[in-house]
């Protein structure tokens, strides 16, 4: 990705301390030791790019590393660029010398002591650098010195190198939330005709030049979820789980930790350029929200409405006034209320910014392209394509209206409407400055997460065909030459299709392991049937050219399934009814001691599952994930990188590192 050469030097203590702490809870993420250097050792930067320094020092009173509980308030830290001499950090970044904090914070060293309730206590004293940057390309050396001078922890900064020429007017990013090349490949064969091992027709993503993979591995662990994936894809970070647009420190404050600067942010200073957020999630999960929100905690949805709106406020940040588009469900956090913060009418607050506020399709198609436009579209995650569009009863009786009345959203629009409305209205507004939209298909990931494989793999259709749509859109507008398309995801799911399952012969068998023998493996697994018009049941037809499948409830369906999942019961059968619940609390039982849903699947087979017993879900997997390009810099993204290099590659086509505070406020 055209980044600067980066040596790594470790000590072989401080290796093996790091490896034996750093499992299933950590004192801090990215910190072995007991000074801490947020950011930590191993980062990178794009050169102007602002971001917060975190210090902390930790004086354990019990566990394995008490040292007498006393954290030491003269620490001393400073900075130095490769050849030069330290400084202090305050005169090195030309701030104030900030405020020494104290805290304490508790921790389990492991299971063991979780089992046992016996956690660690950990006096700490901290200062914070707030909005700082490092504008010459090359490697710095941060050093934090504690204990009188006995301790010290450094960390290897590295600036990557300056892109000078912009490539690239527009950027348009989609993300797959969860979707992994097993779940294309399955898309693919249950959407698209094969004559004699043949595909007639290819999916857009197939088509697309630039094929990649990217790991989605954390700072402190190597699966991930979505706020901490997408913070590395938006900032050039990877930070720890649940965290979005920081570093997780251990104050007690979920919103004063280390911020970073994310594309979203950088664009608009630099370049006052567009900024588009599109998904088909409750507006304020992790995957839309990490473009401008920064805390450690995901689940603090009022307050990453307010920062959607007015940005950071509580410190000195980047100007920030609400991106042109923000599409997606969650209206619960935007009529006042429970939900919304401070029980604020948040689709007022919009409007007084000038938005164009829409609350079904009807209207998003009808609203302005000239304006800023805030379109939510139902209660909580949107509805799924499979529902809209092939079973539609099931939109009935969800008192899911985004104006809070407690009727049911039944004129939603899709992926595809809300991003082609989307790049309308950015490339009316921003002309020559560009703009940058991000659009998700969140609900592959949430249906994986139930094991609803059939609403996963439609939501993914949906996602290429929205990919096939905004091309063809771009080209009748003059502006594919001019944008760089990106297709790729934030994390895997362990999924796969082994075979078929005759679901004829399984119902008529009465037994768990008679039903197994409907399965069909190798030779028997057959061919797809999800190509051919079931004639027999006219209202499970549907066909839209070669995106989606002609039947959705074939006699042989897909023997598939996940890696890592709850006890469920399985019928390998499409639910008409809704979105699957493979597994429940009963009643009477602890609320964290979940089992079989005995409504779902009843045809089926009990399976085991592998989680624990607090799980009712599937979990995200190692996997790298595809990422495929399309248009200037595409050459970029080829090959094996980290997840941070998506960040890095569009920044650097988009040409967003300075190399002074000149235009940078």
């Amino acid at each position: 990705m055209g980044s600067t050469t980066r040596s790594v030097i470790l000590a072989a203590g401080a290796l093996f301390f790091s490896l034996t702490t750093a499992q299933t809870f950590q004192r801090l993420g990215g910190c072995p030791t007991l000074g801490c250097i947020l950011p930590p050792d191993q980062v990178d930067f794009l050169a102007g790019q602002f971001f917060d320094i975190r210090l902390e020092i930790h004086a354990p009173v019990n566990g394995s590393e008490a040292n007498g509980g006393i954290p030491d308030p003269n620490f001393r830290f400073t900075v130095a660029k490769s050849g030069g001499a330290p400084q202090n950090a305050s005169t090195f970044f030309k701030v104030a010398e900030p405020a020494l904090e104290r805290w304490n914070f508790t921790w389990y060293e492991d299971l063991f002591a979780q089992k046992a309730f016996t956690p660690s206590l950990v006096n700490v004293t901290s200062k914070i650098y707030r909005r700082v940057a490092l504008y010459e390309p090359g490697h710095y050396t941060a050093t934090l010195t504690y204990n009188n001078g006995t301790k010290i922890t450094t960390a290897d900064w590295l600036v990557r190198d300056l892109a000078t020429v912009r490539k690239t007017k527009n950027v348009l990013l989609f993300i797959g939330d969860g979707m992994t090349t097993n779940m294309i490949t399955a898309a693919r064969l249950i959407a698209h005709r094969s004559v004699n091992g043949r595909y007639q027709t290819k999916m857009a993503m197939d088509k697309f030049p630039v094929l990649g993979h990217q790991m989605t591995h954390s700072l402190d662990s190597f699966i991930t979820d979505s706020a901490n994936s997408a913070t590395a894809l938006y900032s050039g970070h990877k930070t720890t789980v649940n965290a979005l647009g920081v570093y997780a420190d251990t104050s007690k404050n979920s919103f004063d930790d280390p911020k970073i600067e994310t594309i979203a942010e950088i664009f608009r200073r630099v370049f006052n350029g567009g900024v588009g957020i599109v998904s088909t999630a409750f507006i304020a999960d992790a995957t839309p929200a990490a473009l401008t929100a920064h805390t450690r905690d995901r689940g603090q949805y009022g307050p990453v409405v307010d920062q959607f709106l007015n940005g950071i406020t509580n410190y000195t940040w980047t100007n920030w006034t609400g991106p042109d588009v923000l599409f997606g469900g969650g209206a619960e956090q935007f009529y006042p209320g429970s939900g919304s913060y401070q029980q604020k009418d948040y689709y007022q607050a919009f409007a007084n910014r000038s938005y164009n506020v829409v609350l079904n399709n009807t209207a998003l198609q009808r609203t302005s392209n000239s304006s800023k436009t805030l379109g939510i579209f139902s209660v909580s995650n949107m509805a799924k394509w499979l529902d809209r569009n092939v079973y539609p009863q099931n939109l009935r009786n969800q008192s899911n209206s985004p104006d809070g009345k407690k009727a049911d959203a039944l004129d939603q629009p899709g992926l595809k409407e809300m991003t082609l409305k989307a790049i309308d209205i950015l490339q009316t507004r921003s002309g020559d400055k560009g703009w940058f939209i991000m659009s998700e298909a969140a609900s592959i990931d949430k249906q994986m997460h139930t094991l609803d494989y059939d609403r996963a793999l439609g939501e993914l259709l949906e996602l290429d065909d929205t990919i096939t749509a905004s091309i063809e859109k771009l080209r009748a507008l003059g502006q594919l030459n001019n944008t760089l398309v990106l297709v790729t995801a934030d994390h895997g799911h362990g999924f796969d299709v082994m075979g078929s399952v005759d679901t004829k012969f399984l119902n008529a068998q009465t037994g768990d392991r008679q039903k197994r023998g409907a399965i069909g493996t190798y030779q028997n697994s057959g061919l797809s049937q999800y190509t051919t018009q079931n004639t027999t049941n006219a209202s499970l037809i549907y066909n839209n050219g070669a995106h989606f499948p002609a039947q959705w409830d074939p006699r042989y369906s897909l023997f598939a399934g996940l890696g890592a999942d709850p006890d469920r019961r399985e019928n390998y059968a499409v639910h008409k009814e809704g979105p699957r619940v493979p597994a429940v609390n009963v009643t009477g039982l602890p609320a964290t001691d979940f089992y079989v849903n005995y409504k779902d699947a009843v045809t089926g087979f009990v399976v085991n599952g592998t989680l624990p017993v607090s799980d009712d879900q599937g979990v995200h997997s190692l996997t790298d994930v595809p990422v495929f390009a399309m248009g200037p810099c595409q050459e970029l993204f080829g090959g094996v990188y980290n997840s941070i290099d998506i960040f890095f590659g569009m920044a650097q086509c988009l040409a967003l590192g300075r190399s002074s505070t000149n235009g940078t406020s």
